[in-house]
């Protein structure tokens, strides 16, 4: 049974400290700030459960265990909430996503030429169809009001 444990507290510590690194290369290789924090906000949390799976396994169910356990919590539940943090703080000083230009490069998305494009088209597509309507709706009142006419003449001939 100990060595049981013993391989699930190595493969774990593996997998946890594999995250963590893949998680750093994220940090070094992706572009902008939302896509850094994303990367590193994941696997890192992901690899400190691992770590800490791995030694709550190695050590058994003692003190040590559950204080472990108070850790794992501890961070499951502030790793996210920091990366958020900085995410909106990043968000608030203005630092807008890169976005691909349409080519082979990145550009942030307030610059991007293709979606303000695509936004005036759709904005411009949206006013006709409001025209279109108000000009059904308009059609449709004047149809009412002609045949109430001729039903109120119909009634005031009989």
């Amino acid at each position: 049974m100990d060595q049981l444990f013993f391989i699930l507290s190595g493969v774990s510590l593996v997998i946890g400290v594999s995250a963590m690194l893949i998680g750093t290369f994220g940090l070094l290789k992706l572009p902008d700030v939302f896509s850094r924090i994303h990367a590193v906000g994941m696997l890192d949390t992901a690899g400190a459960g691992f770590i800490i799976l791995g030694m709550l396994f190695y050590s058994g169910f003692t003190l040590i265990s559950v204080k472990l356990a108070a850790i794992a919590i501890f961070l499951f539940f502030t790793g996210p909430i920091a990366t958020h943090a900085v995410a909106q703080v990043a968000h608030r000083n203005g630092v807008s996503p890169l976005v691909a230009d349409g080519g082979d490069g990145l550009v942030p998305a307030s610059e991007r030429p293709v979606a303000a494009k695509k936004t005036a088209k759709k904005a411009v597509a949206k006013k006709a169809l409001v025209k279109k309507a108000a000009k059904k709706a308009v059609a449709k009142k004047t149809a009412k009001k002609a045949v109430a006419k001729k039903a109120s003449k119909a009634g005031a001939a009989k």
